[in-house]
């Protein structure tokens, strides 16, 4: 399978879609890119709430605050496989370059790039708006194959803390060639199927960045070429590697 490769964003700033106040501070921020997040960082009571944040963001003019001078980098939004329908009838703007679909499975992303294909097809999207499905269980994992013929898919990225749990796996250094085996599978399955090489995964320790470039060092050698951050402080340390 030949498809042309995408040139991704090296950093992924995620930004909860219930905290619109956070919006500015990242699009000003040094992120290459960032990701309103529908899915973990929203309790479930505030979603519609968190819905109607983005989409005001992302239907400002010209894509940022008006009147601000905010020059933004791509903006994407994480949604839900169980009720991406919605997330996306409800944020869909030609300011959007792409989701992350969570917990993804090969029914959910072929139904994710039909829907996309219609609200662009509507003029409610860009061209070619992006899809980036996150591995986040085993059935996922086995599935790579199929995951990976959709023709919408720009790459793969790794939501590790919901994979390993899925797999019973605890984080120590016995388990961490384990690790490196399942991330390898997933850069191995993009290079195959003609992706762009897969989105590593973050760390919620925002204080230890030693340790994140020492993790992000390992990723970038093993095929990785973008990463997620949930904190600016992160943000260098993925330009510093990546």
């Amino acid at each position: 399978m030949h498809r042309s490769l995408s040139v991704l964003p090296r950093s992924f700033l995620y930004v909860p879609g219930n905290k619109p106040e956070l919006f500015p501070k990242a699009a000003a921020g040094p992120a290459d890119a960032v990701i309103l997040d529908l899915e973990d960082a929203v309790p479930l009571h505030r979603k519609v709430e968190a819905r109607e944040a983005v989409r005001t963001w992302l239907t400002e003019p010209d894509g940022a605050p008006e009147g601000s001078g905010t020059v933004r980098q791509q903006q994407w939004v994480r949604v839900t496989a169980d009720d991406f329908a919605a997330d996306l009838l409800s944020i869909a703007s030609p300011a959007l370059d792409g989701i992350f679909l969570a917990k993804c499975s090969a029914d959910s992303l072929q139904a994710a790039a039909a829907m996309l294909a219609e609200l662009e097809a509507e003029g409610r999207l860009a061209p070619g708006t992006g899809l980036i499905g996150l591995i986040e269980d085993a059935a996922a994992l086995t599935d790579l194959d199929s995951l990976t013929r959709c023709q919408r898919l720009v790459t793969l990225g790794v939501g590790e803390v919901d994979l390993m749990a899925d797999l019973r796996m605890t984080r120590c250094d016995s388990t961490e060639p384990a690790l490196d085996s399942l991330r390898t599978r997933i850069v191995v399955a993009c290079a195959a199927a003609g992706l762009s090489a897969p989105v590593a995964p973050t760390s919620t320790d925002i204080r230890d960045l030693v340790t994140f470039e020492t993790t992000g060092r390992k990723m970038h050698d093993l095929g990785f070429r973008s990463r997620t951050d949930v904190h600016p402080s992160q943000v260098q340390v993925i330009h510093r590697v990546f």
